[in-house]
């Protein structure tokens, strides 16, 4: 079972626990889908987009259970990225767990499941 990566705020993933989906970031609706890492990008993905951000999780999905709506497209750097076009059905996910926050303002990014 292949696994993708979201970073999100504890908040909103909170927040999409109590509604029983994720519907994505501000920056998700405007692109018109949930972005994902691989667990190869997500060291990178942390770094560019929550730079000394704290209090984030990193959601671990089963890229199988999203179907048809899991969409690997082209995107920074000309990798192949996961893109979910729809909500996330929290029964696709795995495992949350909190991205720790460094005093550099980088995260410590545990070994993750490609």
């Amino acid at each position: 079972m292949p696994r993708i990566y979201k970073i999100c705020s504890a908040s909103a993933w909170r927040e999409a626990e109590r509604q029983g989906v994720y519907r994505g970031s501000a920056d998700d609706a405007r692109d018109g889908f949930i972005h994902f890492s691989a667990a190869s990008q997500v060291a990178k993905t942390a770094k560019k987009h929550f730079f000394g951000q704290k209090a984030l999780f990193l959601i671990e999905v089963d890229a199988d259970a999203l179907g048809d709506a899991l969409r690997w497209e082209r995107s920074r750097n000309d990798e192949m990225f996961p893109h979910l076009y729809g909500e996330l059905d929290l029964g696709a996910v795995r495992s949350v767990s909190n991205l720790h926050a460094r005093a550099d303002g980088t995260h410590d990014v545990p070994e993750l499941i490609p």
